[in-house]
C-alpha cells in the first residue's frame, strides 16, 4: 500500500473502519433478494455477493483515487450478482430490487441499452442501491444504511461471456489483438442471439400451455393432442372423481389421493391420441370397470382405496374387451408401475378374474 498518497490512504483506513457493515451488507443484500424472488416466484440460477478485497480496493484507489473525497463514494465495494436463465426475467428482478432497496438512480446503468445496431459484448443491468432503514436497521452498524452496493443482472449467457472476457481481455494484463477482439465480439453477438431464442422459446411453450388449458376448459378435447401438459390440465377437471367416489361407496372407503400422470403411458399403449379419445374411453368403459370394482372389494373389507382405482380399471377391462392378450396386459401395468417380474402374473390373474365376472 506504500504506492498510495495520503488521500487514498485515508480512504482505506475508512474502510477497514467500515469492515463490519461491509460484511453484514454481504450477508443481508443476498438474503433480502432471495426472499423477494421466492415470493414473486422467479426463478434464478445462482445469487452471488462478495465484498471488495483491501488489496483491489487499494489498487483501484491507486489508479483513480483522486475521484472519490471518501469511502462513500466508492459504490461497489459491496457488490451481488443475479444470474438468471432468460433475458426477459432481468427486467423482472430489476422490478423487484427497485421495490426491496432505494436505487441510486445517478450512478445506476443499464450496458444493455449502451450498444450500438451494429455493435455487441458486455450485457447486464447494475443498480447501485441502498438498504432502507424500512426494510433494515440495526442500531449497532448505524452506516448499513448510508453506505451503497452494487446490484448486478444479467443471464447465465451474459455471465459466461463478462467472464471470458475478462480472463482473455482487459484484465489479463496483455495487449489483445484486434482479430481475436472481434472474435470475442461475434461470441457475444452469438450468446445475445442464443438468449433471446431462450425467451422466445419460453414464451411460445408458455402460450401453447395457455391454448392447451383454454381448449380442455372448455371441452374441446378432440383438438388438443395427448400429452403431459394437456392430460395434467384434463386431470385438473377431475374426470374420474365421480366413478371413484362410486367405487369407495362399495365399501364406504376412504380415497387415498395419488398421481395420475403415470397413466399417460398406459393411454397412449390403449391407441388414445387426443383427449377427445381418452375422454371416449372414460365415457365407454366406466360401467364395466365399476362392476369389475365391485367383484374386486364387494366381498372384503377393504376400507381404503387408492385414486387410480377408477382409471386402472377402466384401462384394463378397454385393452380386455378390445381382446388384449396376457403380454399386452403385462405391457399396460409396465408402462403404469414399471416393468417388474409380478406383472406377467397379475396380468394373467386379471384375464381369468375379468373371464368369471362377465359370464
Amino acid at each position: 500500500m506504500s504506492n498510495l498518497d495520503l488521500h487514498g490512504q485515508a480512504i482505506l483506513s475508512e474502510y477497514r473502519q467500515l469492515a463490519p457493515v461491509y460484511t453484514r451488507l454481504r450477508e443481508l443484500v443476498p438474503e433480502f433478494i432471495s426472499r423477494s424472488l421466492e415470493e414473486a416466484r422467479v426463478l434464478v440460477t445462482a445469487i452471488e455477493s462478495r465484498v471488495k478485497t483491501e488489496k483491489s480496493l487499494a489498487g483501484k484507489l491507486a489508479l483513480k483515487g483522486s475521484k472519490y473525497a471518501s469511502i462513500l463514494d466508492i459504490t461497489d465495494i459491496v457488490g451481488a450478482r443475479v444470474i438468471t436463465f432468460y433475458s426477459d426475467d432481468v427486467d423482472k428482478i430489476s422490478a423487484l430490487v427497485q421495490k426491496t432497496f432505494e436505487v441510486d438512480w445517478d450512478n445506476s446503468v443499464d450496458k444493455r441499452k449502451q450498444h450500438t445496431i451494429e455493435s455487441f459484448g458486455y450485457m447486464s443491468l447494475h443498480y447501485v442501491c441502498r438498504l432502507p432503514k424500512a426494510l433494515y436497521s440495526d442500531s449497532a452498524l448505524p452506516e448499513l444504511n448510508d453506505v451503497r452496493f452494487e446490484i448486478q443482472m444479467r443471464t447465465a449467457l451474459q455471465h459466461v461471456w463478462a467472464n471470458m472476457y475478462h480472463d482473455t481481455g482487459y484484465k489479463s494484463g496483455l495487449e489483445v489483438p484486434p482479430e481475436h477482439l472481434r472474435m470475442l465480439n461475434r461470441l457475444a453477438g452469438v450468446l445475445e442471439l442464443a438468449d433471446d431464442e431462450f425467451s422466445r422459446v419460453r414464451a411460445s411453450i408458455n402460450d401453447y400451455r395457455r391454448k392447451v388449458q383454454s381448449l380442455v376448459s372448455d371441452g374441446n378435447f378432440d383438438e388438443v393432442s395427448l400429452s403431459g401438459d394437456s392430460f395434467n390440465s384434463y386431470l385438473a377437471l377431475a374426470p374420474f372423481a365421480s366413478l371413484t367416489a362410486k367405487i369407495a361407496a362399495i365399501n364406504q372407503a376412504e380415497v387415498q389421493e395419488v398421481s395420475l400422470t403415470p397413466y399417460l403411458g398406459a393411454l397412449r399403449l390403449l391407441g388414445c391420441e387426443t383427449i377427445g379419445d381418452v375422454e371416449r374411453l372414460r365415457t365407454k368403459y366406466s360401467d364395466l370397470a365399476y362392476r369389475m370394482a365391485v367383484h374386486q372389494i364387494g366381498q372384503t373389507d377393504l376400507d381404503i382405496i387408492s385414486s387410480s382405482l377408477a382409471l386402472q380399471n377402466i384401462c384394463i377391462v378397454c385393452l380386455v374387451d378390445r381382446g388384449g392378450s396376457v403380454l399386452e396386459l403385462e405391457k399396460l401395468f409396465d408402462a403404469i408401475n414399471g416393468p417388474s417380474p409380478y406383472n406377467a402374473s397379475r396380468a394373467r390373474n386379471i384375464i381369468d378374474f375379468i373371464d368369471k365376472f362377465r359370464k
